[in-house]
């Protein structure tokens, strides 16, 4: 890998050196240095250079290389310690940074630009349909890497061609202006439109072809209309005078349409299933994202090979206290009890738990107490399974053991007192257990604080979590489950309400739901927002679907009294209660999670990040976002 790295640098430096016209690569051909001829003309290094550029695909959350993030907004809670790969910081971010999602992706764009020029000035011993397939790629990564600045920034400078200094001086010339926002997803859109039918790969989850190009353009246009309609809904939307950051209300509809339009393509070629290989659907969606081989959702995806030394070590840093195989190993993340509450139960009825304490001396009227623990999740969407770890589960087939305590019956008091413990799996006075091997504990490092684990891309292998190990779980980019929620929300937008309950009732089936269990008086957008939320949780979602819709400034508006922006813990106890029926039941307290310490706070300048004052200083041409 070092030597693809080196060879795709020079390579990279030659193709500069040539856009200057030096004449000493005239000179006969080296036996050490590769000419940019001798790449353009070899597809075994442009397959090199394509892998290279696939891996640099910018990301916020994606990848299993930022956990962090995970922690950052209402997924996650974050509970290591400096040395856990997710700093505890995360649940102190009083607010978000303008510039959190800040990316100027050009010398990216620049590579990408160098590469289309070279292969179709260059390239003599590729056929045509050759050139024209890897062209096409090459085009796709631009398209998306423009899609990543877009939804970040709004309008930015679209620059499809090499720009060369000439030297004289001025380079003023090289300046380019930002873009319109809508000129940018127009400019996706049509890309998008031009490669999809030569971009080959028929058939690869790892290479882009066809169906992974329409679904980047149905992602991509979703945005665009939602932008384009809850932009202009808000009490001052968002715009600058150029039209750089804003989109004309008025072609919501035509954004909606063209995203479902990719969807449909997708869906009425049968190239794709939602994955059912499964009877239970809690376990069937966890098998979703771990199952590499005949998986029929994915249509593209960053794989990972443990035997070729490419893997990741997600399941090293999410890993349940509980079966760590590495004692350094760490349960970085944790889902609060928001996210837990977000699914549903099958009846359609909302996901709010039941007969849950506040851990007062009055909350413990509202108690039920529960024969098991995981008696509580009953009924459930099973989504829930397949994402969260709870009381009461297993993962790789060991029982979690998550309870936090006991709650002890005292005659004197006349009510029952809490005893809990930050020994793992310490036993009460009774011989019994008093807290689990899987915590949770409000003070300890590297053990749950909320109550709950990440289940999601946690790989089943034995020593997967161990260290020099790791794991080549794969990173969906695009998989069918998402398409058809674009699908069902695009054509809820135009009013196509059959079609999209068609859509998402698919999806609510694979989780457990009966068929058709949202029918056109349930169907709404609230319930759109919800979907999306529990079915794509931890993928690099949620935070740009909600600023899309601009949602994220309400949702997340800094206020300690918002349930929405303070995230939240459910901690299971064991009832000591002999002679009483109610002994050995379990019972549950709902609290602050106790290491998360400031609201969550995203400001309306966060829907554009900032740009950096050294572009601004470089180009006098870009002008600033709003609020900056």
């Amino acid at each position: 890998m070092k030597n693809i790295i080196k060879l795709i640098f020079i390579v990279i430096v030659l193709l500069q050196v040539t856009g200057c016209g030096e004449k000493w690569l005239e000179k006969p051909k080296s036996t050490t240095i590769l000419l940019p001829e001798q790449v353009w003309n070899d597809k075994a290094m442009i397959r090199s250079l394509l892998a290279n550029l696939y891996n640099r695909i910018p990301h916020h959350q994606a990848n299993f290389t930022g956990q962090a993030n995970m922690a950052a907004y209402d997924e996650g809670i974050a509970t290591g310690s400096q040395e856990s790969g997710v700093d505890i910081s995360n649940n102190n971010i009083t607010s978000y940074a303008y510039n959190r999602w800040t990316l100027w992706d050009y010398s990216y764009i620049r590579d990408l630009n160098l590469a289309i020029e070279g292969l179709n000035e260059l390239s003599t011993k590729l056929t045509a349909a050759e050139k024209e397939q890897f062209t096409s790629e090459f085009r796709f990564l631009r398209a998306w890497d423009y899609f990543e600045m877009v939804k970040r920034m709004g309008g930015v400078p679209l620059i499809t061609s090499q720009l060369i200094y000439d030297f004289n001086g001025d380079p003023s010339y090289l300046r380019n202006p930002r873009a319109k926002e809508e000129d940018v997803y127009d400019f996706i859109a049509n890309e998008l439109d031009e490669i999809k039918n030569t971009i080959g790969n028929e058939d690869s989850q790892d290479r882009a072809n066809k169906y992974a190009v329409l679904a980047l353009k149905c992602r991509a246009m979703l945005y665009a209309g939602s932008i384009a309609k809850y932009n202009a809904l808000m009490p001052v939307p968002i715009t600058l005078p150029g039209k750089e950051v804003g989109i004309t209300a008025s072609r919501s509809d035509e954004y909606y349409q063209k995203a479902l339009d990719a969807a449909r393509e997708i869906i009425q070629s049968g190239k794709y299933s939602l994955y059912k290989a499964n009877s239970d659907p809690g376990v069937n969606f966890y098998e979703l994202f771990v199952k590499k081989q005949n998986n029929p959702e994915m249509i593209l995806r960053r794989d990972f090979n443990i035997l070729g030394n490419k893997k990741h070590n997600y399941s090293y840093w999410m890993i349940c206290r509980t079966m760590r195989e590495d004692n350094l190993s760490s349960s970085a993340v944790n889902p609060p009890l928001n996210l837990v509450e977000a699914f549903e139960y099958l009846d359609g009825t909302p996901g709010v738990l039941q007969g849950v304490g506040d851990g007062t001396v009055a909350g413990q009227a509202n108690w039920i107490f529960y024969n098991k623990p995981q008696d509580i999740f009953a009924n459930k969407d099973g989504r829930l399974y397949g994402t969260v770890v709870y009381a009461g589960t297993t993962l790789k087939g060991v029982d979690v053991n998550i309870q936090a305590g006991v709650y002890e019956w005292s005659p004197s008091l006349n009510r029952y007192v809490r005893y809990e413990s930050s020994v793992f799996g310490s036993l009460h006075t009774d011989g019994k257990l008093l807290t689990g091997l899987g915590g949770p504990m409000r003070n300890v490092d590297e053990v749950s604080n909320t109550g709950f684990y990440v289940r999601k891309f946690i790989d089943p292998a034995t020593l997967s979590s161990a260290r020099g190990v790791g794991t080549d779980i794969p990173w969906p980019y695009f998989r069918y489950g998402e398409v058809l929620l674009n699908a069902a929300e695009a054509a809820f937008e135009l009013g196509f309400i059959p079609e999209a309950l068609t859509y998402i009732n698919q999806v609510r089936e694979r989780a457990g739901f009966p068929p058709n269990s949202l029918d056109a008086s349930t169907l709404t957008f609230n319930r759109i927002v919800n979907e999306r939320r529990v079915e794509l949780c931890y993928e690099d979602h949620r935070v740009w679907d909600l600023a899309r819709w601009r949602l994220a400034h309400t949702l997340w508006n800094g206020q300690s009294s918002n349930p929405n922006a303070v995230m939240y813990a459910l901690y299971p106890y064991r009832i000591v209660h002999p002679g009483s029926p109610n002994d050995g039941k379990y019972v549950f307290d709902k609290f602050v999670a106790p290491k998360f310490v400031a609201p969550r706070y995203y400001r309306e300048g966060n829907y554009y990040s900032q740009i950096s004052q050294t572009v601004l200083d470089n180009n006098p041409l870009i002008v600033k976002n709003p609020f900056h």
